[in-house]
């Protein structure tokens, strides 16, 4: 059977998934219970120095997105970090942590941009026998208005200068989490492996408001008739975490610097999909406050007979496998040619094919007067909207055609274009035809 075994940065765990810093992991009795169900870590909500107290609101604090069926796409949360006193949760992870030793604990931290109170808390967490700390530079609200959070983790100079310090004045594994609220991801990574960094973590929350209340006319959640922007994280931001994870791995100056993927890791699919784009764990959330703890049996179970049916007998044999495959838009071979097919045997007739193409596209699908769809292969250009917009699995593919085959659409053979500057869908060739 495969092992799921990790050895992330030295810090083992019995599994690759772990718990992101988040309420689920504010206190003794929640890791506990993680653990006790089969989380492989926990990175524990963030601590603060014991300057002004961090006080959370009484009201509201998570606005949603969901999806047709009433299944949790989005969380907004407005929760700052720990609001429990410093030393109430050092003594916790120390009393976890001496009871779970097989399991990777993490202390994620976030205090004033000042060498000495960095100093000062890493003095204080040495002796709880963590694993490792992860140094939250991306919350984006309450704290970011404090000059920390997203408002270090957005300028590569602080991330570089804090993460210096971490390394000077501790002996433990860092983790630098990154905000997405930022225009490139890989600056404030390579900030984070001069700095010293032993690993990046990412995504933390997008900055958003999900919705508006229509008769208060507040943002929700909505607090004594205001709203602020939040932190949104779930199953719908993992399309950015994933492209911002993979810009980290295949990028010249971070490649090969450990990654901890998070951004709506809710099946072990998802998680394969991380580790294959090069993240050596994942960390999950919404999930968990979503289904409960026991979720992630189901990922253990699903990844472990993945990997079983691949002949994978360790993640490392996962990780960074699809890095190779993610390119730039111009290397893309445009020689290639597909063509959509439709299972006339699986298909329902409802239509939603045709009016797709037919209105929004490229007029490709033609339809009878007994309701039968069929490709008009003159007319496409495989875009894959119709497989997108079906309702039926499976009943619409993309096939590709083999190298020789007459395009019917550019009535050239596939395989014909030397490269980019001859082919048809080059604009400067378009223009001159």
């Amino acid at each position: 059977m495969a092992d799921l075994t990790t050895n992330f940065i030295g810090i083992k765990s019995p599994n690759p998934f772990w718990l992101a810093s988040a309420p689920p992991t504010d206190k003794e009795y929640n890791v506990r219970r993680a653990f006790e169900a089969g989380w492989g870590g926990v990175v524990w909500k963030t601590l603060g120095s014991e300057g002004p107290p961090v006080v959370n609101v009484n009201g509201p604090r998570y606005g949603a997105v969901w999806g047709a069926d009433r299944r949790l796409l989005g969380l907004n949360n407005i929760e700052l970090i720990t609001d429990r006193p410093l030393e109430v949760n050092l003594r916790e992870i120390k009393s976890v942590k001496r009871d779970y030793k097989d399991r990777a604990l993490i202390i994620s931290l976030m205090v004033p941009c000042d060498e000495e109170s960095w100093k000062d808390i890493l003095k204080r967490i040495e002796d709880t026998e963590a694993d490792g700390v992860e140094l939250n530079f991306g919350c984006p609200h309450g704290m970011a208005e404090r000059g920390m959070g997203s408002a270090v983790g957005q300028v590569p100079e602080y991330i570089e200068m804090v993460t210096r310090w971490v390394k000077q004045h501790s002996r433990m594994p860092c983790i630098v989490k990154l905000t997405p609220n930022i225009s490139d991801i890989r600056k404030p990574a390579e900030a984070a492996k001069r700095g010293g960094a032993d690993a990046v973590s990412l995504i933390n929350t997008i900055n958003s408001i999900t919705s508006v209340n229509l008769d208060s006319f507040a943002p929700e959640p909505m607090i004594d008739g205001k709203g602020t922007h939040g932190g949104y994280c779930g199953p719908a931001v993992k399309p950015i975490a994933l492209n911002m994870v993979a810009e980290i791995a295949r990028s010249m100056e971070t490649r090969g610097l450990p990654i901890s993927g998070i951004g709506g890791v809710t099946t072990w699919r998802d998680a394969a999909e991380f580790m294959a784009l090069g993240a050596g764990n994942v960390q999950v959330c919404t999930a968990a406050m979503t289904y409960g703890f026991k979720i992630v049996q189901e990922m253990i179970s699903g990844l472990s007979q993945y990997m079983d049916e691949k002949g994978m007998v360790s993640t490392a044999e996962l990780v960074g496998r699809a890095v190779p495959n993610v390119t730039d838009w111009q290397f893309l071979n445009l020689n290639a040619v597909s063509k959509a097919k439709i299972d006339q045997d699986a298909c329902i007739s409802c239509g939603r094919c045709y009016a797709a193409c037919e209105d929004t596209s490229h007029q490709a699908i033609s339809m009878s007067e007994d309701r039968v769809f069929e490709v008009m292969d003159d007319e496409c250009v495989a875009c894959n909207l119709c497989v997108n917009v079906c309702p039926v699995e499976g009943c619409i593919t993309m096939e590709e055609l083999p190298k020789g085959a007459v395009d019917a659409r550019t009535g050239k053979k596939v395989g014909d274009y030397a490269n980019w500057t001859t082919h048809p869908n080059n604009p400067s060739v378009a223009a001159a035809e």
